[in-house]
């Protein structure tokens, strides 16, 4: 994905502790909470404000504050990257609630602009339990050579601060378009690879010799995953890292104006999720070292997670994130900080073998229920142990069992564990049934239906679909004559 960089003539579940502190106001840090350090949120700290002086909002021929380079409208306004006790602790707090460890910094040399708030930006992240990790990037004139200078510089300058990110005892670097250097020039990364993880730009196993591994930034690739599956399994044979990058969507028409670059729309979370998906998926290449996040802040090119106003200047044709995961008005706005919440919990989960099931302990509803005993709420209770009630059992006319998971949901895969499986005869496992999902819960769309099953547990995955309600619909209930359904769990996982 082109990534339209003006350097400018050098160029699980957080609430009220995040809301944005009002202008010149001290920010108080926010509770420790456990943050993922295999998530790495790229960051961008060039945005200029200080005094009218606007840097890179004025991208594309546009005039601050109101017209910006952008075609969605932060919700702190056109910021300062410099405001370390206003914007910059917003944006820490803001990334807590993300569930991410690692912001992913740009920087753009030795005594750049990016360079000169790394310092400010780091103090900020330590006060928040968030690491610092490092994305160099191709200012003018950037070789092999220099990378590894920029390596030790920057090792030497902040490698003592508590918020500088290390991974088994190294420092990380992820580099930029490492293809548009000569690849024999990176023999000089030797060098520095011995206390330093420094990945290449590429799904191209032939370009890494001399690099840890692997990462892509690229968002719009993240939807089919081009090379995903090669280059991480290479990884996991050497014992390299692998950083698919994941985004929510891509657009930068008004920051490039008349430009053709192709945009990838956001369809209200669901191409956030088919790219996590994607990179969680044990067939495109195994479960990950790292997911990278494009991004949190590249307001250019519509890529981010930080908080997008919901009621944006008007005039400008601007988008915003309402209609994500079913949320509306300002509630809207963080919709895709708690996302990546929640898929980094699912990937710690995965990393610890134990995936999220979606309808665990949520507000289930049934047709009926053969005895006080047995309702909706004994299906989603996580148990199949307690006894011939700890079911859900009905012997309705029409036998169907919903839960709603709280939220739109990506649901890709369904586990159904059946009357064996909670100690019953086999003859009552659930013969025929429809499994469907609903983002409203009225409209419901069939996505599995199995039939003639025996089997005490049975697993469906089914094509990944966003959805608030899930139903199992029970047409033949037993193996013979007995007219009552038993479903003693149904689960639901995002994949």
């Amino acid at each position: 994905m082109p990534r339209h960089r003006v350097p400018l003539l050098a160029a699980l579940a957080l609430l009220a502790a995040f809301l944005v502190a009002p202008p010149g106001a001290t920010a108080t840090p926010a509770p420790a909470a456990t943050l993922s350090t295999n998530v790495h949120l790229f960051y961008y700290p060039w945005y200029g404000a200080a005094d009218g002086a606007y840097r890179h909002w004025p991208q594309g021929g546009h005039t601050p504050p109101a017209d910006i380079g952008a075609n969605l409208y932060p919700k702190l306004g056109p910021y300062d990257s410099g405001d370390f006790a206003g914007a910059v602790d917003q944006h820490m707090r803001w990334v807590v609630q993300s569930g991410a460890g690692v912001l992913v910094y740009s920087w753009w040399g030795q005594g750049s602009y990016e360079d000169g708030l790394a310092q400010g930006v780091l103090d900020a992240a330590a006060r928040y339990g968030i690491k610092i990790a490092w994305h160099l990037e191709p200012y003018g004139g950037r070789t092999a050579a220099s990378t590894v200078a920029d390596i030790d510089y920057l090792n030497q300058r902040y490698g003592s601060h508590p918020a500088f990110y290390r991974y088994g005892g190294k420092a990380a670097f992820y580099v930029f378009e490492s293809l548009n250097i000569p690849d024999d020039d990176w023999a000089a990364l030797d060098a520095v690879t011995g206390n330093n993880i420094v990945l290449a730009q590429t799904t191209d196993p032939s370009r890494i010799d001399h690099f840890s591994g692997m990462y892509t930034y690229d968002a719009i690739a993240g939807a089919s995953a081009p090379g995903w599956e090669q280059a991480g399994e290479y990884a996991a044979a050497h014992g390299l890292v692998w950083a698919p990058s994941v985004g929510p969507g891509y657009v930068d028409d008004r920051a490039v104006p008349g430009n053709t670059t192709p945009t990838l729309g956001r369809a209200n979370g669901a191409t956030y999720d088919q790219e996590w998906t994607n990179a969680l998926d044990p067939t495109k290449g195994g479960l990950p070292t790292w997911v990278s996040v494009t991004s949190f802040n590249e307001w250019h090119e519509g890529s981010v997670i930080e908080p997008a106003s919901s009621t944006p200047p008007a005039g400008f044709g601007y988008e915003t994130f309402v209609g994500a995961y079913g949320r509306t008005g300002a509630a809207a706005e963080t919709a895709y900080l708690d996302r990546t919440a929640y898929w980094a919990t699912e990937f710690e989960q995965r990393r610890g073998g134990t995936p999220t099931n979606l309808a665990l302990n949520h507000p289930a509803t049934s047709d009926s229920r053969c005895a006080t005993a047995e309702g909706p709420e004994k299906a989603v209770n996580g148990s199949v142990s307690g006894g011939n009630s700890d079911k859900w059992c009905s012997l309705g006319t029409t036998k169907w069992l919903r839960v709603d998971l709280g939220a739109v949901r990506q649901v890709g895969r369904f586990v159904v564990r059946h009357a064996g499986a909670g100690g019953e005869t086999t003859a009552f496992n659930t013969r025929d049934f429809d499994l469907q999902t609903s983002t409203d819960g009225t409209t419901w769309t069939t996505v599995a239906s199995p039939r003639a099953n025996t089997a005490n547990v049975t697993t469906h995955v089914v094509a990944p679909t966003n959805a608030r309600y899930v139903r199992i619909n029970v047409l033949v209930p037993t193996q013979n004559t007995d007219t009552a359904a038993r479903i003693y769990e149904l689960e639901a996982y995002a994949s």
